[in-house]
C-alpha cells in the first residue's frame, strides 16, 4: 500500500502520491478558491500536510478523505486569512477537452466561467459540497467522511446548494 511505504520513507511513493492527487485536490481548491494561484498554492501546502502528518493518519479511514479534509481546511483557513471568506474571484477554469471544435470548446468555456461565478457567490459549504460531489465525483459517504458529516446531512446540503446554485445561474443567463 501507498501510505505504508510513504511511512517506511520510499521517496518514489511520495512521487506516486503527488501524481495520484495533485489534479484532484488542485480542482477542489480551485472551485472552492476561485483563484488558479491560491490553489496551486494550496495543492502544495496539502502536500506539505501530509508529509508532516503522516504519522497521524488513521488507516481506518480512507487516505482519500483525510487528504481532501486537509485540502477544503487549508482552502478554508486561505479565505480566512485573507479576509475573503466569501471570495469573488473571476479566474474561471477555461480547460476544454482536446479535439473539439473551436465553437464547442468556446461554449464549454463559457459554461465553465458562469458556474464558476456562481460558486464563487456562494457560501463555503455550499461550495465544498458541490465541489466534492460534482467536481471531485465523490461518493455521498467519501463526501460524509471528508466533511465529518452524517450521509443523510451531505445529501440534503447538496440539494439546497443545487437548487441555490440553480438559481444564480438562472440570474446570470442573459435575458
Amino acid at each position: 500500500m501507498l501510505v505504508e511505504r510513504l511511512r517506511r520513507g520510499d521517496g518514489a511513493a511520495f512521487r506516486q502520491l503527488v501524481l495520484k492527487y495533485q489534479r484532484p485536490l488542485y480542482n477542489a481548491a480551485y472551485r472552492v478558491l476561485g483563484r488558479e494561484e491560491d490553489a496551486r498554492d494550496i495543492t502544495q501546502v496539502v502536500f506539505l500536510r501530509i508529509a508532516e502528518r503522516l504519522e497521524g493518519y488513521d488507516a481506518r479511514y480512507k487516505f482519500f478523505s483525510w487528504v481532501y479534509r486537509i485540502a477544503l481546511n487549508e482552502s478554508l483557513n486561505l479565505l480566512r486569512r485573507s479576509g475573503r471568506e466569501e471570495p469573488l474571484g473571476d479566474d474561471a477554469d477555461e480547460t476544454v477537452g482536446e479535439g473539439a471544435d473551436p465553437e464547442s470548446q468556446a461554449a464549454r468555456a463559457q459554461v465553465s466561467r458562469e458556474v464558476q461565478r456562481a460558486l464563487m457567490q456562494m457560501k463555503f459549504t455550499d461550495r465544498a459540497v458541490l465541489t466534492l460531489r460534482h467536481f471531485s465525483e465523490c461518493s455521498y459517504d467519501e463526501i460524509a467522511e471528508i466533511l465529518e458529516l452524517k450521509v443523510e446531512t451531505v445529501k440534503s446540503r447538496l440539494f439546497e446548494a443545487r437548487g441555490r446554485l440553480r438559481l444564480l445561474l438562472k440570474d446570470m443567463a442573459p435575458a
